[in-house]
């Protein structure tokens, strides 16, 4: 029992937070003109060219990283303020990284 010994529940909680996903929102300029978010770090073959493209060919809005650890949550963080983007709503850069908070990796 030394300094190191820590529990396995804090050990597993570090190496999910150690992970991260990498995103970015865009607005889409090609189609519907509406904001998307893209999860490049959770792209499978099949989907990774078509997904890429669409984000480059869209304009950037923000991009970053959050943390694997609770991703679902900041998920639906990122769901909550594309909606209102696309709804219209004045949503700045500060906004989203504010509403990630802890989430941003």
């Amino acid at each position: 029992m030394g300094p190191h010994n820590i529990g396995y529940d804090t050990l597993e909680a570090m190496l999910f937070e150690s992970d991260k996903v990498m995103f970015e929102i865009y607005r889409e300029t090609e189609y519907t003109g509406k904001y998307r978010v893209v999860y490049f770090t959770e792209l499978q073959d099949h989907n990774k060219e078509t997904e890429i493209n669409h984000a480059l060919a869209g304009e950037h809005f923000f991009d970053g990283f959050i943390k694997n650890f609770r991703k679902d949550e900041a998920k639906g963080i990122i769901d909550s303020l594309l909606q209102r983007l696309n709804n219209g709503e004045t949503v700045g850069a500060d906004e989203v990284e504010r509403a990630l908070g802890d989430h941003m990796a």
